[in-house]
C-alpha cells in the first residue's frame, strides 16, 4: 500500500499544531482544553498546578500517568510534547529532584512551552526542538517516556518506538494515550496528509501498533481503551467504519 507523502505531512502537522498553539479556541477535528483533558481522567487538583496556557492547547487523546506511576527524582522525557501539559504534570510528579524534557518539532508550540516554564518557575522542564524519530537525547537516560496522541502522526512507528527503548534504561517505561483502528485504512486515508495532521490517517492497527512497540524490545504490560471522541463529520465517519479509537497503555524495558 501507498503511504503519505512525508514532506506534505511534516508541513501540514506543523500548520495544524501552530493553529492549536496560538489559537487554542479555533475549530478542529479534535477538542481540546481543560474539559477535554478532566474528561479523559485528569485529576482537577493536578490540571490546577500547571500553567493555564498549556492546558488551553491540551488536544490529548487520553490519560495515561496513573500508569507512568511517575516518582520523585524521576527523569521523564515527553514524546511530541506541544504546549507542554503533560510535560508540567510530570514535573509536578518527578519534583524538584526530578527532570523532565519535552520533544517537538513545531517552533510555535516550542515558544509557548518555554515561555511557560520560564514564567511558571518550572526549572526542571526543558523544551528541546527535535523529531520523535531522533530524539535530541542520550542513551540509557530516562527512567519514562510518555508521549499524547503524537506517534499516530509519525510515518515511522517503528523508529519512534526504538527511539524510546534506546533512551530508556533497563527497567524504564513507555506510558502513552495515542489513536489506533480496528480496521485497516484504506490507501486514499492512508496517502491524505491532511487525515494524518488530525490523527485519523496515520493510525496503525491496534496489532501492528502493539507489535511494534514489541519489535523495539519494550513488553506491553496494560493496554486499555479511553472514551474519546472526534468532532467533525469526516473524522467521525471514519472513526465509525474503521474502529478508530484511542487507546494508553504501559510497557516495560526489561531490566537486564
Amino acid at each position: 500500500m501507498a503511504t503519505v507523502n512525508a514532506l506534505d505531512l511534516e508541513e501540514k502537522v506543523r500548520a495544524l499544531y501552530r493553529l492549536v498553539a496560538q489559537e487554542p479556541h479555533g475549530s478542529y477535528h479534535f477538542e481540546m482544553g481543560r474539559d477535554l483533558a478532566g474528561r479523559l481522567g485528569y485529576p482537577a487538583d493536578l490540571l490546577d498546578r500547571v500553567p493555564a496556557g498549556a492546558v488551553e492547547s491540551f488536544a490529548g487523546v487520553g490519560y495515561f500517568l496513573d500508569l507512568a506511576a511517575l516518582g520523585e527524582g524521576e527523569y521523564v522525557i515527553d514524546l511530541g510534547s506541544g504546549s507542554g501539559t503533560d510535560s508540567f504534570c510530570a514535573a509536578q510528579q518527578v519534583a524538584a529532584s526530578g527532570r523532565v524534557v519535552g520533544v517537538d518539532f513545531t517552533p510555535a508550540q516550542l515558544d509557548k512551552a518555554r515561555r511557560l516554564a520560564e514564567a511558571g518557575g518550572f526549572e526542571q522542564v526543558e523544551f528541546r526542538e527535535g523529531r520523535i524519530e531522533s530524539l535530541p537525547a542520550e542513551d540509557a537516560g530516562f527512567d519514562c517516556a510518555i508521549s499524547n496522541g503524537v506517534i499516530n502522526l509519525s510515518a515511522d512507528k517503528e523508529r519512534v518506538f526504538a527511539e524510546a527503548a534506546r533512551v530508556l534504561r533497563p527497567g524504564g517505561r513507555l506510558a502513552l494515550a495515542d489513536i489506533v483502528t480496528e480496521q485497516p485504512l484504506t490507501e486514499a486515508i492512508v496517502c491524505d496528509a491532511g487525515l494524518w495532521a488530525s490523527c485519523i490517517g496515520g493510525a496503525a492497527h491496534e496489532t501492528t501498533y502493539r507489535q511494534a512497540i514489541e519489535n523495539a524490545g519494550l513488553r506491553v504490560k496494560e493496554l486499555r481503551g479511553n472514551a474519546y471522541e472526534f468532532l467533525s463529520g469526516q473524522a467521525r465517519r471514519a472513526s465509525a467504519r474503521y474502529g478508530v479509537k484511542s487507546i494508553s497503555l504501559l510497557a516495560v524495558k526489561p531490566d537486564r
